[in-house]
């Protein structure tokens, strides 16, 4: 017989994962405004390896609309300049020797619409997310039927689970709320 609260406590891990996912997926979109984030995803070639771009480099956000890129070694900038025009950043890098910068453009009306969709579509794909928690979760509860589970507890845990669901589903429309705000404010 399966234990109940170990089972919703699986599908709050899994929903939770959903919205992580969303958080982070969320964070690399760039709004109008530099973040750390934008560079995350970009690789460098450091001695014969790909490695993360902050493993050869420290990023910053000295204002609103650069982000600063000093490599730890000099000799690695042009390296540094080649993985974040291979990336899918889109930003060409500036350099001066030193320090690369990457100036953040305002985005227009359209592109920012444009921005809003791309979230959304990355929403809709954590809420599949946290409605396949739902559905495993509520097939396993219904197969304990079988195996011994009262009906009433099972109807309870299946209350507990929609709770959860709610839950989810109402934390990732705020975050999806938040940056649509952060994203059109001008």
């Amino acid at each position: 017989m399966i234990d109940v609260k170990e089972t919703l406590m699986e599908a709050e891990e899994q929903m939770e994962m959903a919205a992580m996912y969303l958080d982070e997926s969320l964070a690399k979109i760039r709004a109008g405004r530099a973040n750390v984030a934008i560079v995350s995803g970009v690789r460098v070639e450091s001695y014969g390896m790909m490695v993360p771009l902050n493993q050869v480099a420290s990023v910053t956000t000295p204002d609103a609309r650069t982000i600063a890129i000093k490599p730890f070694d000099k000799k690695q900038i042009r390296e540094i300049e080649k993985g974040i025009m291979d990336s899918d950043v889109g930003i060409t890098p500036e350099n001066n020797g030193e320090i690369i910068r990457l100036g953040i453009p305002q985005p227009t009306e359209e592109r920012r619409r444009d921005l809003v969709k791309q979230c959304n579509k990355i929403g809709e794909k954590a809420k599949v997310g946290v409605r396949n928690a739902r559905a495993e979760i509520k097939d396993k509860l219904k197969k304990a039927i079988k195996d011994g589970l009262s009906e009433d507890v099972e109807k309870d845990a299946e209350n507990d689970l929609q709770k959860l669901h709610d839950k989810y589903i109402a934390k990732i429309d705020a975050m999806l709320d938040d940056k649509t705000k952060e994203i059109m404010t001008v």
